[in-house]
């Protein structure tokens, strides 16, 4: 009995001869797949794939049944159908390749390697003059809206606004959201330690997931976290709450404290080592006793 069932497998089923090549290959288009149908969950295409996906339905019927009417139709409108998604869905599209762009793992294989992520982003001095500034005007519910750029340049968005060029402040930044000033509307746009323009306009979100309560100050703060790398600071005019967006999230009504480890974060500030700060102490409270002596 067993025999015949190896003859019937060797006879009818064809085993393929698989290699580590296909292996691998197998796995790359897996995760190209899980990343599209992620990508597509998290953005209206998911309502339109449900929708093609009962059309594919219909298509299949047709085909089972010869349906000749249908199948021709359908084939004239396939070629234009790719084309008008592409045309709507052009947004989502570039957004898809700009968070590709920012992927970590693209700079761990040492690919498009930039000297400027090897260094501070901004100083201490700015971190806490910003914190200082989101906190007074949190205080007296003063809306305010602070663009600390990252590694995505924002030339664009700071082309809409009025230039600056000033040195970072906490006072300058409570004058510039003070109330009936000229350039309280908009946003400032932080780059390194100076404020580089105000009055900026910023893309709105289209995420239905946020709070029906937030204002445009908020979605504008996660729109452009949706289309770059910035850490955006936004204090609420109406409940004087403060929020921080970053990669198309929002954190709401943070502390002081909270705000300041995000800044730490953009800042990329590099730590040294304990050990090694432990030693160079011990080395230099030697040479002060051999000095002392």
């Amino acid at each position: 009995m067993f025999h015949y069932a190896i003859d019937f497998i060797e006879k009818y089923i064809v085993i393929p001869d698989i290699g580590i090549i296909d292996v691998v290959e197998i796995l790359i288009i897996t995760c190209i797949i899980y990343g599209i149908l992620v990508w597509i969950k998290n953005t209206r295409a998911w309502t339109l794939l449900k929708g093609i996906l009962v059309l594919g339905l219909f298509v299949l019927i047709a085909t089972i049944f010869r349906m000749t009417t249908i199948l021709w139709i359908a084939n004239k409108t396939l070629s234009v159908g790719i084309m008008a998604l592409i045309v709507i869905f052009q947004p989502e599209f570039r957004r898809a390749l700009e968070q590709i762009g920012q992927k970590k793992f693209v700079s761990s294989l040492g690919l498009f390697d930039d000297a400027k992520n090897m260094s501070e982003k901004f100083s201490d001095r700015t971190i806490q003059e910003i914190v200082k500034a989101s906190v007074e005007l949190a205080k007296y519910k003063t809306g305010a809206l602070i663009v600390i750029e990252n590694n995505v340049g924002l030339l664009e968005y700071e082309r809409t606004g009025i230039s600056i060029d000033a040195e970072i402040s906490s006072q300058l930044l409570i004058n510039i959201f003070e109330h009936n000033t000229p350039l309280h509307d908009g946003a400032v746009i932080v780059r390194g330690d100076r404020i580089c323009s105000a009055t900026c306009y910023l893309p709105l979100s289209d995420n239905m997931e946020l709070s029906k309560e937030l204002g445009t100050r908020h979605r504008a703060g996660v729109g452009l976290t949706e289309v770059s790398d910035s850490l955006v600071i936004i204090v609420s005019e109406e409940t004087g709450n403060i929020s921080v967006a970053m990669n198309g999230e929002l954190k709401r009504n943070i502390s002081r404290g909270e705000l300041e480890e995000e800044l730490e974060i953009v800042q990329n500030k590099t730590v040294e080592p304990k050990r090694f700060r432990l030693w160079k102490g011990r080395k230099n409270n030697e040479k002060k006793a051999k000095s002392d002596k």
